[in-house]
């Protein structure tokens, strides 16, 4: 059974590139870490989906979770890699690699595109575990691979010792009432979806695996404390002033307009790699007054980001 006492607001990262797309931005990504650990985040996630980790050489993996662990050693922030896919050999040989750089655990997102049936979900997460002695964070996501771990394979997962937590991103949220019945005590249940955290820990979740707290790590880290003190109507007035972002993060594929709304506010370039590309100029601009009222500029800059030294 799995124990763990992962809670909290953890970031999702946002993997900065140079302007043309063709390598890191190591300046910025250490400024988007210093901007992280100061607004208060839990823990950091490189390299999941936000991370755009499909387009990412295995050189580049390596370098973003060694940066990232670097950054978080001295406050003593988790780091949570991203290791999933659809070839758990492959998964297995990169988990390992992770953990010779010192990261805390792995979040790894169920197969896609092969669509296992549930006892291949389940054989997939066991094989991990039993190759790789880290905490394994599992990461439902149906919209983007095609398949749901049910409540019932996912109560069979998380009896096995080192799978700690689920990212539940199914946006079903009987679904997540039934995993916080009938997984076993100590299993952590993170929300996937920044606009549902408060629901999510209301039915006995720990927290969320954040997009928006890329922007305002200190204002999705304020909300999630007070909904785990049982403080919803601080909570919620928190949630009523960021939900417009929370919802315009999405509005065109993730990360594109987080990582345009990193640009506007300074912190990155705003630069993709196919096949994603640019946001419409009209979402763009919905965006930008989305930041204007969520506050997320105004959080940016009472932030001393800018004096990293690089």
């Amino acid at each position: 059974m799995g124990s763990t006492t992962l809670k909290g607001c953890g970031t999702a990262l946002a993997t900065p590139f140079t302007p043309d797309g063709a390598r890191l931005d190591e300046n910025a990504f250490r400024n988007l870490l210093r901007y992280q650990i100061e607004g208060g985040v839990h823990f950091l996630v490189p390299c999941g989906t936000t991370g755009e980790n499909p387009t990412l050489s295995h050189e580049e993996a390596l370098r973003v979770v060694e940066m990232t662990v670097a950054a978080a050693k001295p406050a003593r922030i988790p780091v949570y890699a991203g290791a999933g896919g659809n070839n758990t050999a492959h998964i297995i040989e990169l988990a390992r690699e992770y953990e010779k750089l010192g990261v805390t655990g792995i979040l790894s997102v169920s197969p896609y595109y092969n669509k296992p049936t549930q006892e291949g979900l389940y054989q997939h997460y066991a094989a991990i575990a039993k190759s790789v002695p880290l905490p394994i964070i599992v990461y439902n996501v149906p919209g983007r691979t095609a398949s749901n771990i049910e409540p019932a394979t996912l109560a069979r997962i998380a009896r096995i010792d080192n799978i700690v937590a689920v990212k539940e991103a199914s946006g079903n949220i009987s679904q997540m009432a039934e995993i916080a019945a009938t997984v076993p005590d100590g299993f952590a249940l993170l929300s996937g979806d920044d606009s549902i955290t408060i629901p999510v820990i209301s039915l006995g979740g720990v927290g969320v695996v954040s997009v928006v707290s890329n922007e305002m790590p200190a204002g999705m880290s304020q909300l999630v404390n007070a909904a785990l003190r049982g403080d919803y109507a601080d909570a919620r007035r928190r949630q009523k002033k960021m939900l417009p972002l929370m919802q315009t993060n999405f509005i065109e594929s993730s990360p594109i307009p987080v990582k345009a709304a990193l640009a506007m506010m300074g912190l990155i370039e705003e630069s993709y790699r196919l096949p994603l590309v640019p946001m419409k100029p009209e979402n763009k601009a919905k965006l930008r007054a989305a930041l204007e009222e969520s506050g997320a500029f105004q959080e940016y800059n009472a932030c001393r980001t800018d004096r990293v030294a690089v």
